[in-house]
């Protein structure tokens, strides 16, 4: 199975380029990784991507585990017009708890069970032959004396009386079992039944096979007597005389598991077929893959904490995370490969990987980091910045061959613009929730060039925050708005202790002041603020 690399939620562009980098680095390792984001991608990281001719990574909503994930038991198919005694071979032989029944195209028309064969026999329609030549040929292990037809469909008689007492009695619909009683023979190809069965391995002269053939009718010469004839001619039936459709469970590959388990506890089969969108076979699933199921894989990027990540992270196998914050939340049961660095951008850390491993990043990847770093520092502005990053831009830059500040500028001015975007979806682009014992503080942060167009949706800022705020139950919302050019930010905020973020800041209690240098919510927002609510809450 492919581990999938992921970044937080609302991906920013640090976080999109590490996925795809890292993931690189894998592949060139020999290891099947593939990149994934988990949210839309943004108006930055699009530009990037098309600036280094780079598919964008696959989008996901969560990474539970669904049917697709488990090694599904492949069973062969039968089509419908197989027999029943030969699909019962196939499941004794093989040891198939369930057969399924497709058409020429692999499409599911139903399932046959040994219960249902079991069933079939005892509660079917005994008298009735629908079938074909080839499957009485096979089953009777038959001599077809005149073959006319390829399909017989009647009225199944075994004739032990006198042929007076039967005259009358057959038609087109009838199907004979008998011994070597010519009167019988002759009187039912007169009567034009659809096939006459020869048991003990009798043949019958000439003039009747000439007889028959003339008049369309089949002759088969079994070996059997007739009575274990007439009692295994009825287990020649197509086998979509006996199949369940109707009330066939069936699941999906991309069904959940949780979904897949509540099902099979309101029904008691031992095995469920798995169909593609076009009812194609997938395979079976039954409860031991419920036991032991095969979680997806996962590495994380640019993040550790649960609140940040893809949704059903604890059913997923986290085999290892690169990241560059603080020490989050996120447990694992066995050891992994755990790789946190206190600098400006995780591409930063996968460059610094590729490097170990003795490898250079081809240069759309080296693009691809070199555009993480720029953007996770803003252009080496942020105090969250290192020599490392700045190295790192600077050899990546070698290959990728571009005016750095001219790039980033490109950069932020593509994916900063606010025009046109609901204030809503501008919120929640890079938000993040942070939480010290009984506080809870949720914090945006958003960066444009364009100040004058925050400015002038101002009440729509404020009433999205007032929104969030109360909605979330929140001690402390507030949206960053950071002036890349100025190199600072604009606060936004409610906080139900009025007094936190002017102490906190040092400012007045006016909504958008500005603060020269405050331009990384990590390490200059969620610190001040905590030391502003230790402060406050002494005695």
């Amino acid at each position: 199975m492919p581990v999938l690399i992921v970044g937080h939620k609302n991906p920013d562009t640090d976080s999109v380029c590490s996925a795809i980098g890292y993931a690189a680095l894998k592949r060139r390792l020999g290891i099947d990784a593939i990149p994934a984001v988990a949210g839309v991608i943004t108006k930055e990281s699009q530009f990037v991507l098309e600036r280094f001719d780079i598919n964008p990574p696959i989008i996901i909503q969560d990474v539970k585990t669904q049917v697709q994930d488990l090694v599904l038991e492949r069973i062969p198919g039968v089509p419908p017009t197989t027999s029943i005694l030969d699909a019962y071979q196939i499941m004794e032989e093989k040891e198939f708890p369930t057969l399924p029944v497709l058409d020429e195209n692999q499409h599911l028309q139903g399932i046959v069970s040994m219960k249902d064969i079991a069933m079939g026999l005892i509660r079917g329609d005994y008298y009735r032959l629908h079938t074909s030549i080839e499957n009485l040929v096979r089953d009777l292990n038959a001599t077809a004396m005149v073959h006319s037809t390829d399909e017989v469909d009647g009225k199944v008689s075994v004739i032990a009386f006198y042929v007076g007492t039967i005259k009358g009695t057959f038609g087109p619909e009838s199907i004979i079992i008998v011994g070597d009683r010519y009167d019988i023979i002759e009187h039912a190809i007169e009567s034009k039944v659809q096939l006459v069965i020869i048991t003990g391995g009798k043949l019958v002269p000439d003039r009747f096979v000439e007889m028959a053939t003339k008049a369309n009718i089949n002759i088969l010469s079994v070996p059997k007597e007739t009575y274990y004839t007439s009692k295994i001619v009825h287990q020649c039936n197509y086998l979509s005389s006996i199949m369940r459709t109707g009330d066939v469970v069936r699941f999906y590959p991309k069904d959940y598991l949780e979904d897949v388990r509540d099902e099979m506890s309101r029904s008691h089969y031992r095995s469920y077929p798995v169909v593609n969108d076009d009812n194609t076979l997938a395979g079976f699933l039954n409860r031991k893959h419920i036991l032991s199921p095969t979680r997806k894989r996962v590495i994380l990027v640019d993040h550790n904490e649960y609140d940040q990540s893809v949704e059903g992270l604890d059913e997923a196998e986290i085999v290892e995370i690169v990241d560059h914050h603080k020490l989050g939340d996120i447990s694992t049961n066995l050891p992994i490969s755990f790789r946190n660095v206190p600098v400006g951008s995780t591409c930063t850390i996968i460059y610094q990987m590729y490097q170990e491993h003795g490898l250079e990043p081809k240069r759309p990847i080296a693009g691809l980091l070199l555009s993480g770093i720029l953007s996770d520092t803003l252009f080496f502005k942020s105090p969250t910045t290192t020599l490392s990053d700045r190295k790192a831009a600077e050899e990546l830059n070698r290959s990728v061959k571009v005016d750095m500040e001219t790039f980033a500028m490109e950069m932020f001015r593509e994916g900063t613009s606010l025009k046109g975007q609901d204030m809503n979806d501008i919120f929640y682009k890079d938000y993040k929730k942070f939480q010290v014992g009984h506080f809870e503080a949720g914090i945006s942060q958003v960066f444009t060039l364009d100040i004058e167009e925050v400015f002038n949706r101002r009440d729509e800022i404020m009433d999205t925050i007032q929104l969030v705020h109360s909605s979330r139950d929140l001690e402390l919302t507030m949206i960053l708005v950071t002036d890349i050019l100025k190199e600072g930010s604009y606060l936004f905020y409610q906080c139900k202790n009025k007094q936190l973020v002017p102490s906190a800041f040092q400012i007045s209690s006016e909504q958008g002041a500005f603060i020269h240098g405050l331009v990384s919510r990590k390490k200059q927002v969620v610190p001040r603020v905590l030391e502003a609510i230790q402060q406050l809450e002494r005695p």
